[in-house]
């Protein structure tokens, strides 16, 4: 055999270049609805701010929902092990709240309540929509509009069932600058404050997936998509009066006006993240933060290919130049099983309390020093000193709030919920995390996305800093309820569960 002759042999044995897209294969249904509260509804979400009534609406707040079955249920019916994530703006809502209207859609669409997500935009526009409200200023209109809210999110969730058809998540990743560090020190009065910090270290990922049909009439079309972008939507502050969805309004009109079909978020660790520019009254500076992340993530979706495809190298054509081509294919079957992959577990990881929880007893007593102090201020016609008392107050309150919530015993059991879907990792997991739980286990576990949501069916125990964070007098780290090294725990229990 001449040397010649051994090449073709030596060749077919060299793998072919190929590119893969991540790609879950599964069945679904999603709708969407307006959950925009009433004008006039308690509003008042800073401390800050001297309005306590919604005075209008910027844009609606919105409920997605998204139900997700593995491809082996029946057509025409769901699976016990089918999913609904639903993504909704608000802020924060008490934990007997959200998991009232997880039991209003568990039942409405005939799964247990542990398979239903209740994911938190997070948006600071929205009011703080609390029955403990009630007593002020619009907050007669709370209880009524909650009720609604999971007696409507219930009817959304009804029909999905029969609407369940062939599907499949393409995965795409980009970058968006929006996100900054906001832990930043002011030099000048020697304190961290909770603002934009030039120097820090800011996540940029933007991880993307278009939901797209699979078969009859309507393949090819574009279901829904989803964005999962860790960012704070604090652009708009005390000085906005109006009911908002903040950045993520704009946002979601940018892409669903490309891509058709509802936008899904999921807000990812952004405890340490806010937009670049916030804290602001104008609502044109948060369209203008959204329509930023928007058209990232649109570049993102942009070169997905059609499902069920990849991208390989298919040899070279003489030109001017002898030029490599490459075309899409279909998958093989053996790809395409891996990609109907259906996986879901639940980890409980128990963080234990920081040994200086303040007292609720002390805290009371400062919280009535500082209404006398806000009395004094009103009947002075002092505003600046009004503002500031006002807002100490409602720094009281809430820390009230977070002691009153914190489970007996000597830490907080996070339950913490990962989905394996195909070719990637779903995390959803409750509280503010800082951005070093996402960017860690992505970091660790390179090669396959890793969508993690936080805020997820519960705000409890509130902010999760890692270790460094601690003694530093940083906002996140002062009303923290867990200990130093609760987070690095976390990370490293959720990495074992992944097998990174």
């Amino acid at each position: 055999m001449t040397r010649n002759d051994a090449l073709p042999a030596q060749a077919s044995q060299i793998p072919t270049p190929r590119l893969r897209t991540p790609q879950t294969r599964c069945r679904s249904a999603v709708a969407r609805l307006d959950i925009t509260p009433p004008v006039g509804i308690y509003h008042r979400m800073w401390g800050a701010a001297l309005h306590d009534r919604a005075t209008g609406v910027h844009r609606p707040l919105t409920a997605t929902m998204l139900r997700l079955e593995p491809v082996q249920s029946p057509h025409g019916t769901g699976s016990t092990d089918g999913r609904i994530i639903t993504a909704i703006d608000h802020c924060l809502l008490d934990s007997v709240e959200m998991l009232a209207i997880r039991l209003a859609i568990a039942e409405a669409a005939g799964l247990p309540v542990e398979n239903v997500l209740l994911c938190l935009s997070h948006t600071h526009g929205s009011g703080w929509m609390s029955r403990s409200r009630s007593g002020l200023p619009g907050g007669e209109k709370i209880g009524p509009y909650l009720d609604e809210l999971a007696a409507s999110l219930g009817r959304l969730a009804a029909p999905l069932v029969g609407q369940l058809e062939p599907a499949t998540l393409l995965y795409g990743t980009g970058r968006c600058g929006l996100a900054k560090h906001r832990d930043h020190f002011d030099e000048e009065r020697g304190q961290f404050v909770c603002g934009l910090n030039p120097e820090g270290p800011a996540d940029d990922t933007l991880l993307v997936a278009r939901l797209v049909a699979t078969e009859g009439k309507a393949a090819g079309r574009t279901l829904a998509t989803l964005v999962n972008y860790a960012c704070h939507p604090t652009t708009l502050a005390w000085d906005n009066t109006l009911i908002s969805p903040d950045w993520i309004g704009a946002m979601r009109e940018v892409i669903e006006r490309e891509e058709g079909g509802p936008t899904l978020f999921l807000q990812g660790a952004s405890g340490d993240l806010g937009p670049r520019e916030g804290f602001v009254g104008d609502t044109a500076v948060a369209d203008r933060n959204g329509r930023e992340v928007g058209y990232a993530a649109l570049a993102a979706l942009t070169p997905l290919p059609s499902p069920g495809t990849e991208y390989v190298y298919r040899g070279p054509v003489v030109s001017g130049a002898t030029l490599g081509t490459w075309t899409h294919q279909p998958l093989g079957e053996a790809d395409l099983r891996t990609q109907e992959r259906w996986e879901w577990t639940q980890l409980d990881v128990e963080l234990p309390y920081r040994a200086d929880l303040p007292r609720t007893d002390e805290t009371t007593a400062e919280r009535e020093r500082w209404i006398a102090e806000e009395a004094r201020a009103r009947a002075e016609g002092d505003e600046v000193r009004l503002r500031d008392c006002r807002a100490r107050v409602e720094q009281c309150s809430r820390q009230l709030a977070r002691l009153a919530a914190l489970q007996s015993g000597p830490g907080w059991k996070l339950p913490v919920t990962i989905g394996f879907l195909g070719d990637t990792v779903w995390i959803f997991v409750p509280g503010e995390l800082y951005q070093v739980f996402q960017t860690t286990l992505r970091s660790r576990c390179a090669g396959r996305p890793i969508l993690v949501t936080t805020m997820a069916n519960d705000w409890q125990p509130g902010y999760i800093p890692p270790a460094s964070a601690y003694g530093q007098g940083i906002y996140q780290e002062v009303i923290a309820a867990t200990a130093p090294g609760a987070l690095e725990a976390l990370i490293e229990a959720v990495e074992r569960r992944i097998g990174c």
